[in-house]
């Protein structure tokens, strides 16, 4: 039963932090309208910017394609891929993702990070749970959950 809750725990979380990236990623290129720079990103017109006097090209850029939606997506599937074969992500993860997001909620407060702390805190249980077992489940024991 445990090992059910901790699978539970370990696919939520990974379903969180991936659609958190994508959500963040697409919604910069769509809704903020990042993707109308494209041309410029492309053609190397970022490539002598100025990082201290960001153009609106790369500040574009780096709300988008350069930010952390795309890393996010990669851990999320990678949390997701490691689930279905029965193996628990290390609580490092976990606790990486959490510290990050703590960090990022103190210097904006009204953004969405209350979705990773969550997706953070059911990874780290989950994983703990599984962990806790001596013996790793087969990942068929573990898909049942």
């Amino acid at each position: 039963m445990e090992q059910r809750s901790a699978s539970r725990m370990i696919k939520w979380a990974g379903w969180l932090i991936t659609l958190f990236g994508a959500a963040h990623t697409l919604g910069a290129l769509t809704v903020e309208k990042a993707a109308r720079h494209a041309g410029t990103w492309f053609s190397g017109g970022l490539w002598s910017d100025d990082l201290a006097a960001m153009s609106s090209a790369n500040s574009a850029y780096w709300l988008s394609l350069a930010s952390f939606g795309v890393p996010l997506v990669v851990v999320g599937v990678m949390v997701l891929w490691l689930e279905r074969r029965g193996i628990a992500p290390p609580t490092f993860v976990a606790w990486t993702l959490g510290v990050w997001t703590v960090g990022g909620a103190a210097v904006l407060m009204f953004t969405p990070w209350p979705i990773l702390l969550l997706a953070s805190v059911l990874l780290l249980v989950g994983s703990r749970r599984a962990a806790r077992h001596d013996e790793q489940p087969t990942p068929a024991e573990f898909r049942r959950a």
